[in-house]
């Protein structure tokens, strides 16, 4: 007989703080213990189910699929069993040992510390197994995983480890025991379980049955309670919001409501369904480097698979929910998935119809559209990036910030707005909108009233790259190139008109800086994009914008950078008292600790690193004490 193997292991740190909260926690809305857990049931019924169609031993000894869920009042136990796919050893620990990568990072940093507070983040990092211990002191995992024959029970009391042990179990699949706490009684009710099963979980696709062991004999005989039948495949009629809701989460592992959803069946030369979310808050895997889509893929109700990158494009990854296939063969793998030409015929119809969807939100529910741009904006525009098909349409639909209104503005009333003589959109890049719009080189636009788009999205730099206008106008940065400000407009009159260094002496000035700063920048020039700042960086114009070159530079992509163009600003009293001395005897000397402080100004305004911050202090310091003799 060989030897039974027990382990007993720590969890992450992650999960153990996270247990604390929830072994100490009084969360209102304990019951979604029971949502998570039927959920999970649920996918584990679809896992297996989609293993039997490569090997069909994986379903022997079970006809079909359910959820049994099994209270003794006496024992104050409630028992969650499913034959679904099953653990082994391995699983166990990496599904209730860690948390799901994909909801780590983004749950921990927004813990507060305050228990009570964080405990109500839970369902929105995929950590609802965890849930269980805010109603049950102990909970063990007895399992057993398709295609093997050994058993294992997992236990653990929530309080910072759990044990793994060898053990006998008679069918595949998962029994979850929860002792229930004194003070969470009510979950051994058989009424208010039913309400709770009725309420979220009513969707689910598996009979679900009851049964309450002692008392009443007719309430120990296991019913099923719930309707069972896929919601995508019910008319749209017979389905209530709260319906979609709970179906949105259950299918998202969410617990957010969806901002909007569309549900419609595709007939003619392809047949499927569609039951698609939009969610109101971002996903904590939207930014994750793999952008793989979390959109449901079955076939004839069948689950095939949920990661497949080819039901909708990357940019639609924010997406939930469910596709359901009449065409696809039923023993598809996930490798034929792969440019399989009628997964991707129906890819293409998919997004098309999502597109147009959009566009009517922004037609109609302005407001509703708006607050998906917010969120979901900046992946939106990837699209715009990559896929050309559509690119025109996803201009259109998408909104910037600018100079020009206090709300979001399309590019076709951007263009509206535009002065007579002006023949690009305008933009400005920054690491955010606050950002973008303190850009020194604004000054000049803003003064003759001409609107400026403020970007502030890592992709912006690139869908630039690839789009050369819109509407017959190109697209042109404000830090990159010359200036076309007094081609465009005047300034705008002022009560009191600046003062301003002559050009003959801005000439002389320019030419001693340039002698000063040598290599350090590619050009010094009078500016007229500027109005209160001293001086500023710009880009040449066959050069890398600016922003895109720090990002490409932090992220190891760029070995150099190229000098920039310094511009200053004749109106400014400092300049102006430059400009007279540049032509004094010795005045290299005399202004080059001022000139080089310009540079290193310039630079920080930028947010670039100083070359040399020692003597960045000693050239302050200097210039300070002749400031105070």
């Amino acid at each position: 007989m060989s030897e039974t193997i027990s382990e007993e292991l720590g969890f992450e740190a992650e999960v153990s703080r996270l247990l604390h909260m929830m072994v100490h926690s009084v969360y209102s809305e304990r019951e979604i213990f029971l949502r998570e857990l039927i959920s999970n049931a649920s996918d584990a019924c679809d896992k297996r189910r989609y293993a039997t169609l490569t090997d069909a031993s994986l379903m022997a000894g079970d006809e079909q699929f359910g959820i049994s869920i099994t209270v003794d009042p006496d024992a104050k136990t409630l028992v969650i069993s499913d034959n679904g796919i099953g653990m082994n050893r391995d699983d166990l620990k990496a599904n209730l040992g860690t948390i799901a990568k994909s909801g780590t990072a983004g749950f921990m940093d927004q813990l507060t510390g305050d228990d009570k507070k964080d405990v109500q983040l839970i369902g929105q990092f995929g950590v609802g197994f965890y849930s269980t211990f805010m109603v049950a002191d102990t909970v063990t995992v007895l399992t057993r995983k398709a295609g093997e024959d050994a058993g294992y029970l997992w236990a653990s009391d929530g309080l910072g480890k759990y044990t793994i042990t060898d053990t006998e179990k008679a069918s595949v699949g998962t029994d979850i025991t929860l002792h229930i706490k004194d003070d969470a009684a009510e979950y051994l009710e058989q009424h208010r379980l039913q309400t709770i099963i009725n309420k979220y979980s009513d969707h689910i696709a598996v009979p679900i049955m009851l049964a309450i062991k002692g008392g009443d004999e007719e309430a120990a005989d296991p019913k099923i309670i719930n309707e069972g039948s896929a919601i995508w495949t019910r008319q749209k009629s017979e389905i209530t919001e709260e319906q979609y809701t709970e179906f949105y989460r259950h299918v998202g592992h969410v617990f957010d409501e969806p901002s909007h959803t569309l549900h419609y069946r595709a007939e003619g030369m392809q047949e499927y369904t569609v039951l698609l979310f939009i969610p109101t808050s971002r996903p904590m895997d939207l930014f994750d480097p793999a952008r793989k889509n979390r959109v449901k893929l079955y076939v004839k109700r069948v689950f095939i698979s949920d990661d497949n990158a080819d039901i909708l494009p990357g940019w639609l990854r924010f997406m939930r929910g469910v596709v359901d296939s009449q065409d696809l063969p039923l023993n598809i793998s996930r490798e034929m998935l792969q440019n399989n030409p009628t997964l991707e015929r129906m890819s293409k119809a998919i997004t098309k119809k999502v597109v147009n969807e959009l566009g009517k939100l922004a037609t109609k529910q302005t407001e509703t559209f708006e607050t998906i741009w917010k969120e979901f904006g900046p992946v939106i525009k990837e699209g715009i990036y990559e896929d050309f098909e559509r690119r025109d349409d996803l201009l259109k639909l998408a909104r910037f910030k600018s100079t020009g209104t206090d709300g979001w503005t399309t590019l076709t009333d951007y263009v509206e707005r535009m002065k007579d003589k002006q023949s690009s959109i305008y933009y400005v890049i920054g690491a955010d909108e606050n950002a973008a719009a303190r850009s020194p080189q604004l000054e000049g636009f803003k003064s003759r009233g001409i609107e400026v788009l403020l970007l502030s999205d890592p992709v912006d730099e690139f869908w630039l790259q690839t789009v050369t206008d819109f509407e017959g106008k190109g697209f042109k940065s404000i830090t990159r190139g010359a200036s076309e400000l007094a081609d465009i407009a005047d300034k705008e009159e002022t009560s009191e008109p600046k003062e301003r260094a002559s050009e003959g002496a801005m000439t002389t000035l320019t030419t001693l800086m340039k002698e000063v700063l040598g290599e350090k920048v590619q050009d010094v020039r009078s500016s007229d994009r500027l109005t209160s700042t001293v001086a500023c960086l710009v880009a040449a114009d066959d050069a890398m914008d600016m922003h895109l070159e720090r990002i490409l530079k932090a992220h190891n992509q760029l070995d150099s950078v190229q000098a920039k163009v310094l511009e200053i600003n004749p109106e400014h009293s400092l300049v102006r008292k430059l400009a007279e001395k540049a032509s004094d005897s010795g005045a290299v000397d005399t202004l080059k600790d001022a000139v080089l402080l310009i540079l290193d100004q310039a630079r920080i305004l930028e947010g670039e690193t100083l070359e040399d911050p020692i003597a960045f202090s000693s050239r302050v310091t200097s210039v300070m004490e002749q400031g105070l003799s």
